[in-house]
């Protein structure tokens, strides 16, 4: 059953829109302040309230605008984009840059949690609008967003259906903390014991801290009994049985297994390629994050990779949680080739010096103590797969009222 006489509403006609700014970086103190600053890389959850990048007061009034809390950033260039439309309901005053809009709803006819569920569900339809900027990124042309026709039942129904979806969204934002939390808890322990050299000693001390003898070596004081390496040396790459599959080919296909790309989860195929648990690794286009970090996916089950990025598992035994949290402490800029089109060849990833200890005992120590960190981060990570999939079928169907918020007996949302 449909909604009863609803109208359908032009969304420029219910909302204001406004464009961010990126305050320039060669002024120090127009950054790392108290003010969460939002750009493509960090809009990565539907909740905003926190950013890892910072501007001050006066980077706020040299460049940049505040999203005010229950407006909707939503990613309208970028080459991100052919993957994914990002879209985030602000929950704590941020700034943003200019690839985001900040949409602002009409509080007296809609509201802006039904506007932003109404965008999230209508991802097919805003892929259909998406364009392609001269050297090849994705953008939105704001008229063509503005003149879409989005349904406008009762505020009461609104409600409902916000109600529901929330009930799904949050459940996914806890997993998504969880998971993020598990994963700084290996990155916490990693820091200390092979970047800090404060692993435990044999009176189960700090080692460094506790007078533990240090030697030269290429890469500055390490730990006796520890080694400068390559990474070529621990690592396994598996990039000969990757197949890319042109968007006209997945086209055809069913949507059952993960398709990877270069920085992201791409599409779904009939048919895999890979299974067990890997690390990739950008290869070209998107590799390296602005702290120097490569673009990395810790990925698991069946799967298929395109030629973008590098499928890597680690040489000892049960290694890879331990290689994805040791990549993600390097620094690989100086592996990256190319000015316009950034790459990562094999030659100079292998060629990336490590330190180690030559006993592989405190890394199987570490292994051990991280499996049921990565066990518990999986688990979360595949509930949220199937939470988001529900979420994304009801929503189209709750946005055009072929399925209604079913209510109890005091008329709230069952």
């Amino acid at each position: 059953m449909s909604f009863k006489d609803v109208k359908f509403v032009k969304l420029g006609s219910i909302t204001k829109w406004t464009s961010g700014g990126t305050p320039s970086k060669k002024n120090k103190d127009f950054w790392d302040g108290r003010i969460p600053w939002i750009s493509a890389r960090n809009l990565k959850s539907n909740f905003i309230y926190s950013s890892d990048i910072t501007i001050s007061e006066l980077g706020l009034k040299n460049g940049s605008r505040l999203a005010p809390v229950k407006s909707i950033l939503l990613l309208v260039r970028g080459s991100g984009l052919f993957n994914d439309i990002p879209i985030g309901l602000v929950e704590k005053e941020v700034a943003f840059n200019q690839d985001l809009k900040c949409i602002q709803a009409d509080s007296e006819t809609v509201l802006p949690e039904y506007i932003f569920y109404w965008l999230l569900g209508s991802k097919q339809l805003l892929r259909s609008i998406l364009e392609v900027t001269g050297i090849g990124a994705g953008k939105f042309d704001t008229k063509l967003l503005q003149n879409l026709k989005i349904p406008l039942p009762s505020i009461e129904e609104q409600e409902l259906i916000v109600k529901l979806c929330d009930s799904i969204s949050r459940k996914i934002e806890i997993n998504e903390r969880i998971s993020q939390l598990l994963e700084n808890i290996a990155q916490v322990i990693f820091k200390q014991w092979f970047v800090d050299f404060e692993f435990p000693n044999e009176d189960s001390e700090p080692y460094k801290s506790s007078g533990g003898e240090m030697v030269e070596s290429d890469l500055g004081m390490i730990p006796k009994g520890w080694e400068v390496k390559e990474l070529g040396e621990v690592i396994d790459i598996h990039d000969s049985k990757r197949i890319p599959l042109s968007k006209n080919e997945r086209e055809k296909r069913e949507k059952i297994y993960p398709y990877y790309g270069a920085a992201s989860l791409m599409d779904y195929v009939d048919e895999y390629i890979f299974d067990g648990i890997y690390v990739l690794l950008g290869e070209d286009g998107t590799v390296v994050n602005e702290d120097g970090s490569p673009v990395l996916q810790y990925v698991w089950g069946k799967f298929w990779v395109n030629n973008h990025a590098h499928v890597l598992t680690g040489k000892l035994k049960d290694s890879v949680n331990f290689l994805y949290i040791l990549l993600k402490s390097i620094n690989i800029r100086s592996a990256v080739t190319g000015a316009v089109q950034l790459k990562i060849n094999q030659k100079n990833l292998c060629s990336i010096k490590i330190v180690l200890p030559k006993d592989i005992t405190l890394i199987s120590k570490y292994i051990s103590i991280t499996d049921q960190i990565f066990k518990k981060y999986r688990v979360a990570s595949e509930e949220n797969e199937a939470l988001t999939k529900l979420r994304d079928t009801l929503l189209p169907k709750l946005m055009s009222g072929e399925i209604r918020v079913p209510l109890d007996e005091d008329g709230d949302a069952s």
